[in-house]
């Protein structure tokens, strides 16, 4: 933005000059001149991706400048003036061939320093500046060796981006497959200890019990009321032996804070952007394991999906509770296809969509305004 009101303001100068040491027969020609120009200057930016209306708007705008540069020099005698006049007419008209040239292709660009070339000839032919014309033509000479090299310097760069892009993906490719590996290696580690802790613990505490029940059956009425303690004890070792081990064999990842987890690695390693909105109390709603892990799969999916095909990297999710009976979650990214086109499930939201209404819940997908969202619902089991 910076920038932009800097190269305004070169221009706006240039003609305010201009116009403050024109004459009386050319200051009428150089108001409706300069009206002309800045109609087209703004044009301009409502025409980038179009690049035949940016040729013709440019060849307009050096009509623009040329025309009071002809009125001015042909009514005065006075070298400064003339002087003056031609170096307003090389500033204005090589700017906005500058800026022209960086919107278009390479062909265009060609076609837009030809027109200001040709326009430079024309006028010192039309206006009798034959003299001028090596002058003007070395200096356009100078003008095109530097836009050729930006050029190149411009592509250049461009591809220094790209390739910084692939390696920024790849990079992120392998990051994710090493968390992968990790979470995987952790799961196998888990089983392995939940294997060793049924098989060594669980088996001992049983034999214990059993030999509990052998030692209450056989003792005295005194003993009895102590062994059956112990028994319940080890009953109760057991019992939560066997939750351990459960636990420990649960390899699905859920919860809120595993999912405010993802959302923290996306916007740490520059995925995308995400606006979090919690409304109603979601955060305090007990989901059970089921529901919990087929929301933080169905968000995960989401924002692959939104990573993939979205136009951006914005992405908004909502949780909500209306009313405290149900528990609604929403992903909403802009969409880079149309609005009327239909939504194709691929394997992906078919799995999403299989995994909620397995929960209980339901799977809405629709596209509207621009956005593609995902929005699920789980009624609450209380």
């Amino acid at each position: 933005m910076r920038i932009f009101w800097l190269e305004l303001s070169w221009a706006a100068a240039a003609w305010l000059v201009f116009l403050i040491f024109a004459d009386e027969r050319s200051l009428p020609v150089g108001l409706f001149s300069c009206a002309v120009y800045w109609t087209c200057y703004f044009l301009h930016d409502l025409l980038r991706q179009r690049h035949p209306a940016v040729f013709l708007l440019h060849v307009v705008s050096l009509a623009a400048v040329y025309a009071p540069l002809y009125v001015s020099i042909s009514g005065s005698e006075a070298p400064q003036t003339n002087d003056f006049a031609l170096l307003f007419a090389l500033f204005v008209s090589s700017y906005a061939t500058w800026r022209n040239t960086g919107w278009t292709s390479r062909g265009w660009s060609i076609a837009i320093g030809a027109a200001t070339v040709s326009a430079l000839v024309s006028y010192s032919i039309i206006g009798d500046q034959l003299q001028l014309l090596p002058y003007l033509l070395l200096f356009y000479a100078a003008y095109i060796a530097v836009w050729i090299g930006y050029r190149r310097a411009q592509e250049s760069n461009r591809e220094a981006v790209a390739r910084y892009d692939a390696l920024l993906d790849e990079y992120r490719k392998l990051k994710r497959e090493a968390k992968n590996n990790e979470e995987a290696a952790r799961a196998a580690e888990r089983t392995h200890i939940a294997r060793r802790i049924h098989d060594s613990v669980g088996h001992k505490l049983t034999s214990l019990l059993m030999q509990l029940e052998t030692f209450r059956l056989q003792a005295t009425d005194e003993n009895k009321q102590i062994a059956e303690h112990m028994k319940r004890l080890a009953q109760d070792s057991l019992q939560e032996t066997r939750s351990a081990v459960k636990a420990l064999q649960d390899e699905e990842t859920g919860g809120m804070q595993a999912l405010i987890r993802l959302i923290r690695n996306l916007e740490a390693e520059s995925y995308m952007q995400v606006e979090f909105i919690v409304r109603q109390g979601a955060l305090s709603v007990v989901l059970d394991n089921d529901q919990s892990a087929a929301l933080y799969r169905s968000i995960q999916e989401a924002l692959t999906n939104a990573m993939r095909h979205g136009s951006s990297r914005k992405v908004n999710i909502l949780l909500e509770s209306p009313g405290g009976s149900v528990f609604r979650f929403e992903v909403s990214n802009e969409a880079s296809a149309g609005a009327d086109e239909p939504i194709q499930e691929g394997f992906g939201l078919t799995a999403m969509r299989d995994r909620i209404e397995s929960s209980g819940g339901t799977l809405e997908i629709v596209r509207r305004q621009g956005l593609f969202v995902v929005r699920g619902t789980f009624k609450l089991r209380h």
